[in-house]
């Protein structure tokens, strides 16, 4: 400030000595005067650089000047400076946040006091077929149309969820979503979605599962408390007797089958994955399951003349297998399943052939082809789920449990192996197991001992 008046004073006090240089004492008036306006001109044109520069607002165009209006320039620039840099602060935490939206598994909807669509994440876009450049401050009522949520908003009662129909959901496959919406700020809501197909489907199996476990047991209890009853109350020939005895031994190899299945599959799921130290020759794994397989078919068929026609690969074939790593027991348990089933769903005179097959990726391939009654399409992809049946009245017939295609599945995924169905309805099915290169190898080679040079014989030393 004490410059500017220095500068002030200078400037009149050059005019007036001009002035008095020129004309005396009126010439020190007229150059007084004629200073102190262009004093005050280059004042005004300092100030309005000063003030153009704030309109744009760059500090990088900020004005050079010395004195009261460069000072003033000085101070401005470093607010803005400061603004801008807390600007970005503040631009930078909204995209980080933003960014940790955008990969929540949940969907997230931003909503402003009018209910339109402020922002959304893409999994909400996945959710309700949501498009963010299009529907960019639509109103959320207008794009979600499901009675459910229409009613769920008029209500504004967001303590639950509401459920909904996902925009994906087909008959086949149906999308259950959990929409809830939450409220914030001045009348602003931010909307979360789940989904929770894969929750629902774990406590309709979870239901079904204590459901199905409770009829398989309890069927069969039911009859042994019968024939105990009957037993103890009534007065029964030996024959009679045997017959009842005969039936209850039978209903308690069902629940302990039962049992026994329950049991297998709870060690599959608790144990630690098999690991690749214990290696075990394929040829013994397909011997044994031949064994099993023709020693259940003639128990199945000992009243009929027909019999199966079990084929297996050949024992040059069997040898040429090589070895598998993993754990035998769950390695037989799934490969005997597989054409045990077989074995029970093929009529008497129909044919069952199992093959072991290499790849050329390394891996081998295992399947078993039979020429039973097939399997509708609708059914296949839940023949691996526990207890499911596709004719519950002919599973009793052959004793199945229902558990037999589920400790499979979960054997062979444990050896990194998939499972895969295939059939036709009236002409058979195949059941195949495609296992991993990482878990197949070729049987090595015996080591040729040669006799000592001595006593070898004269063709031999001939060669050397």
């Amino acid at each position: 400030m004490l410059w500017r008046f220095i500068f002030f004073f200078s400037f009149q006090a050059v005019g007036g000595l001009v002035g008095w240089w020129q004309a005396q004492l009126w010439g020190v008036a007229v150059g007084i005067c004629i200073a102190t306006w262009c004093w005050f001109l280059w004042d005004l044109w300092r100030g309005n650089r000063v003030l153009r520069w704030l309109r744009l607002g760059d500090p990088q165009l900020a004005p050079r000047l010395r004195g009261l209006w460069g000072e003033a320039a000085d101070r401005a620039r470093r607010l803005l400076r400061q603004s801008q840099l807390q600007i970005d602060a503040s631009d930078a935490r909204l995209h980080e946040i933003l960014s940790a939206l955008q990969a929540s598994p949940n969907g997230v909807v931003l909503l402003d006091g009018e209910g339109h669509i402020e922002w959304c994440n893409q999994t909400a876009e996945g959710h309700f077929g949501f498009d963010v450049e299009r529907d960019l401050m639509q109103s959320i009522g207008n794009l979600v149309r499901d009675p459910d949520f229409t009613r769920y908003l008029n209500t504004q009662d967001f303590s639950r969820p509401v459920i909904l129909q996902g925009r994906s959901s087909t008959a086949s496959r149906p999308v259950r979503i959990s929409v809830q919406l939450h409220p914030y700020g001045d009348g602003r809501k931010l909307l979360l979605s789940q989904d929770i197909t894969a929750l629902e489907q774990a406590e309709a199996m979870r239901r079904d599962f204590v459901a199905n476990v409770s009829h398989e047991i309890r069927t069969p209890l039911t009859v042994l408390m019968g024939f105990v009853e009957t037993l103890q109350t009534l007065p029964l020939t030996e024959d009679e007797r045997q017959r009842y005895l005969g039936m209850m031994s039978q209903q308690s190899a069902r629940m302990h089958s039962v049992v026994q299945d329950l049991l297998t599959l709870s060690r599959l799921e608790g144990s630690p994955l098999p690991g690749m130290n214990e290696w075990i020759q394929v040829k013994a794994l397909l011997l044994r399951s031949e064994e099993e397989a023709r020693g259940l078919s003639a128990t199945l068929l000992a009243s009929q003349n027909k019999q199966h026609d079990i084929v297996y690969p050949s024992a040059e074939d069997m040898l040429g297998a090589g070895q598998i790593a993993g754990v035998v027991a769950e390695l037989q348990s799934a490969l005997s399943n597989l054409v045990n089933n077989a074995v029970r769903y093929t009529p008497a005179g129909g044919s069952i052939h199992v093959r072991w097959e290499s790849l050329e990726n390394g891996g081998a391939r295992f399947s078993v082809t039979d020429t039973g009654a097939g399997i509708s399409p609708e059914h296949l992809p839940r023949l691996t789920e526990r207890f499911y049946r596709v004719d519950r009245s002919r599973s009793r017939e052959t004793g199945g449990t229902g558990l037999g295609l589920a400790i499979v599945k979960h054997a062979v995924q444990r050896h990194g192996a998939t499972l895969q169905i295939s059939s036709v309805q009236g002409k058979g099915s195949t059941f195949a197991v495609v296992f991993p290169a990482s878990r197949i190898r070729a049987n090595k080679l015996p080591s040729v001992v040669r006799p000592p040079a001595s006593i070898q014989p004269m063709a031999d030393a001939s060669v050397h």
